[in-house]
């Protein structure tokens, strides 16, 4: 069985990156990272579809912005393909309802994650990972991931990488930052609404906790995954169900 780190890792997950991205709010996330030196996940749409994120003009510069992160030691994830959230399914982690890739078949989600790599490598990215649009994506997308070679997703509610269906976990648990005592912990944000008072909170997170901040190499080479133990099993199981009932209610609050 696999201890928990301690004292506590973190990974930093920036979410929805696209050329129409906030500009000056992702500019103020990018400026931290560069000034804390931190490796983050950058979760990028392929080939974005989704009007929800095409409210601001596109950025000319935006791809090179990533590959220049890249370059900086961030992790490139594949933030679904076009973040077309169209189909009503259950997921494996069943926050939302509607996902792009639950529910459809084998041969649609491997043509999508296919589509996808080929349309980030040819900006000159290298994809490393996966994140599911809205946490949305049942067997059949971990199949697919494990055939088209990118074995590597970002979720679940564990405190240690583990193994399902051929897939390699790395638990995404947080949505602000927040001390935790043990474990690896990732803290994803979505710059498009990450106002100043929310910088502000990361701000101060990185100050004092900057030092155990990791990297996906890092977590990689580190932890040698398997499946969850009973314990653990149960505690990402309970975490996973307070989640999906705080996002209930903030749900019918709106």
């Amino acid at each position: 069985m696999q201890s928990l780190p301690k004292p506590a890792q973190y990974l930093l997950r920036v979410d929805d990156l696209c050329p129409t991205v906030h500009h000056e709010r992702w500019s103020s996330v990018r400026e931290l990272i560069r000034e804390f030196r931190i490796r983050p996940i950058l979760a990028v749409i392929p080939d974005n579809e989704d009007a929800a994120l095409e409210k601001w003009t596109a950025n000319p510069g935006f791809w090179e912005e990533m590959r220049a992160l890249e370059r900086e030691g961030a992790a490139i994830a594949m933030h679904g393909y076009r973040h077309e959230c169209t189909v009503r399914a259950r997921s494996l982690v069943p926050l939302h309802r509607r996902s792009e890739f639950a529910g459809l078949s084998l041969d649609v989600q491997r043509g999508y994650i296919r589509s996808g790599l080929a349309l980030l490598r040819s900006e000159g990215l290298t994809p490393r990972l996966f994140v599911a649009p809205k946490h949305s994506f049942d067997r059949m997308t971990l199949l697919a991931l494990s055939k088209e070679g990118l074995p590597y997703l970002s979720d679940g509610f564990a405190r240690v990488p583990f193994q399902r269906e051929g897939v390699t976990w790395i638990p995404q648990q947080l949505w602000s930052p927040s001390r935790r005592e043990s474990g690896l912990w990732t803290i994803c944000i979505h710059p498009n609404t990450t106002g100043t008072r929310r910088n502000s909170e990361l701000r101060a997170f990185l100050r004092k906790y900057k030092d155990q901040f990791t990297t996906f190499e890092q977590v990689v080479a580190t932890f040698r995954p398997s499946s969850l133990s009973l314990s653990e099993g149960i505690y990402s199981r309970l975490a996973m169900w307070r989640a999906i009932l705080r996002t209930r209610r903030d749900r019918a609050r709106n």
